[in-house]
């Protein structure tokens, strides 16, 4: 097995130096690179190098990421996603794990799905999950269920005016494999059973207090004041990438990547985590220096 340092030791005349390195828990270690991620993760992967992929590319619905666009045409948008995936495949091991997420804007639903069908061809769909932002539920509906005792409204949410259009509460979490029969963790991220009764009843559970979570995933935003508060217009929760990186299975020697790092969800997930981690991402390097300072913040304070 290629050591996590020969991982990003490519015999590459292109090859570029990280931006950063950083040392985060049990030694592990975060490379980001200032880079676009075609560029970098040709010259500086190797092949079947990553265990787990976690993203959430841009969406093409206009937000501004200042120099890159957001607006491609669909044709083009999806055509540049597919090169992506094709080298996302090239770096992935064969039992690697690739999350992606996606939303999708009021007036095209078929964006999430569009993008899923643009790396058919590479991947195969091997779970799908539901990032639920925030939900309500109302107390007549679960009538005597446990723990109820009115009703209830959680989670973030931006508002959509609109006389056509609800809000929309979710995002989705499509998990590729290469051949759809790379092992899972599922009770990494399990939940207590509700009805302790079913512990002794069903022979799977082998004793234990807890169930596979399902596809449906609440993760809740940390509550902002303003839009200031948020460095970056578009970004997930670090409990997001958590969950995906412990649902393929933690091992000490794991190697995340992350294709457009953003503010560094990923990079925070896997430093919290112990693991090593690579990101990419084009932005200006002022948007690294917050992705530096968050990690270091997140590790050591």
């Amino acid at each position: 097995m290629a050591s996590q340092e020969s991982i990003i030791d490519k015999n590459n005349t292109h090859k570029k130096t990280p931006y950063k390195n950083i040392t985060g828990k049990h030694g592990s270690t975060s490379k980001l690179f200032f880079a676009d991620c075609l560029i970098g993760m040709n010259n500086n992967l190797e092949d079947n190098s990553i265990d787990v992929v976690v993203t959430s590319p841009p969406y093409n619905t206009g937000i501004n990421y200042g120099t890159n666009k957001d607006n491609l045409p669909k044709k083009e948008y999806l055509f540049w996603l597919k090169q992506v995936g094709i080298e996302i495949k090239r770096v992935l091991k064969n039992n690697g794990s690739f999350f992606l997420n996606i939303g999708n804007k009021p007036t095209d639903q078929w964006i999430a799905w569009d993008v899923g069908f643009a790396l058919r061809e590479n991947f195969v769909l091997q779970n799908v999950f539901h990032w639920v932002k925030s939900i309500a539920i109302s107390k007549e509906d679960v009538r005597n269920y446990p723990n109820m005792i009115g009703d209830i409204s959680v989670g973030h949410f931006k508002p959509i005016c609109s006389n056509r259009f609800v809000n929309d509460y979710h995002e989705y979490i499509f998990h590729f494999t290469k051949e759809g029969n790379t092992m899972i963790d599922k009770l990494s991220i399990g939940v207590p059973y509700q009805d302790k009764t079913n512990i002794k009843r069903w022979k799977s559970t082998n004793k234990q207090d807890r169930r596979d979570r399902g596809n449906t995933w609440f993760i809740l935003y940390n509550t902002i004041k303003s839009r200031n508060d948020r460095p970056h217009p578009a970004s997930f929760p670090t409990k997001l990438p958590e969950k995906c990186i412990k649902l393929h299975g933690l091992r000490d020697d794991l190697v995340v990547m992350h294709p457009f790092m953003g503010i560094g969800s990923t990079a925070i997930a896997s430093s919290k985590l112990g693991i090593f981690f690579v990101g990419f991402d084009a932005l200006l390097p002022n948007s690294l220096f917050s992705d530096c300072r968050n990690i270091h913040y997140t590790t050591f304070f």
